[in-house]
């Protein structure tokens, strides 16, 4: 939904501790929220007509920080 904050901490308000810890501690949780941080502003710059693109590009966007979301939450879950 155009306009909704995305960022991984409004995502995971509840474990924004171990966001930060992970981070630190877990190179590849590290590279992930990386990814999806990158993934995320890519699509506010599309949302925004910051940076014109078709539709079906938003969208794959989309799938990708939906698929970074998931796997950075069973990183949390763990």
């Amino acid at each position: 939904m155009y306009g909704q904050n995305h960022d991984i901490y409004h995502e995971f308000p509840e474990h924004t501790e171990q966001i930060d810890k992970l981070k630190t501690a877990d190179l590849d949780f590290a590279r992930l929220v990386e990814n999806y941080t990158r993934i995320n502003r890519e699509v506010i710059r599309i949302e925004q007509c910051v940076e014109p693109r078709d539709h079906f590009y938003l969208e794959e966007l989309k799938k990708k920080r939906l698929v970074h979301k998931d796997r950075l939450y069973a990183f949390l879950r763990s």
